[in-house]
């Protein structure tokens, strides 16, 4: 009597083992990709900065520089571009720790505060509000507030707008009144700039396009 021949997709020892090489693959890809993004989203610093190094979390002295958000032919979106050195609230000297301390109040303001219940950070929060994940570069700012509050620079413009949002109405939905202290909105506004800064792969898509629309239109008005 001849004996049978058992196909190998009704073996079980062979789905064991196929199973055993995935789990161990998969394993060692994930491992990979850890240690890949871990490196990917550390922070730089300071001589980063100085020496021209990009990082895709730029260290808190980014603060310090002038920072544009420009369409990459080679990536296929825009991407942050950290540019020459430019003051922020009347200063372009910053230390780390001086810088690093205005983004942790920053954070904790928008923590607080609540800002994810209306707005999106990097794709998280609400949507009821703007993202504010490129709100440092929004033109808006140069275009429309500076007028309206009497400031003389796009940071103070935020800062004014943030602690008093009523008093500056430009969208049916308006901000509430948070009362965001000085102090807080100096840090809010040191927490957006650096969040601009970060490259999120172009995320939000389109941003840098569709406010050149919007610049453009001001601009023939």
């Amino acid at each position: 009597m001849s004996k049978r021949t058992v196909s190998v997709w009704t073996d079980n020892r062979f789905w064991m083992r196929s199973a055993g090489w995935v789990t161990g693959f998969s394993a060692v890809l994930l491992i990979w990709l850890t240690f890949d993004t871990m490196g990917q989203i550390q922070m730089g610093n300071d001589n980063d900065l100085k020496n021209g190094i990009a990082k895709r979390v730029p260290g808190p002295t980014v603060i310090n520089y002038n920072i544009k958000y420009e369409f990459s032919e080679k990536r296929g979106h825009e991407v942050p571009l950290i540019g020459e050195k430019e003051k922020f609230f009347g200063r372009d000297d910053y230390s780390e720790e001086e810088a690093g301390k205005l983004l942790h109040i920053g954070k904790l303001a928008s923590q607080v505060k609540n800002c994810m219940n209306c707005h999106t950070l990097l794709g998280n929060g609400a949507y009821y509000a703007p993202d504010l994940t490129k709100a440092w570069l929004d033109p808006a700012w140069d275009n429309v507030y500076l007028g309206m509050t009497g400031k003389s620079t796009k940071e103070e413009a935020i800062a004014e707008f943030l602690m008093h949002p009523s008093q500056y109405p430009t969208h049916a939905r308006m901000m509430p009144d948070l009362k965001i202290t000085a102090d807080e909105a100096i840090g809010l506004v040191a927490f957006l700039k650096h969040m601009s800064s970060i490259d999120t792969n172009g995320f939000p898509r389109n941003f840098g396009k569709k406010n050149l629309v919007v610049n453009e239109k001001r601009g023939n008005q």
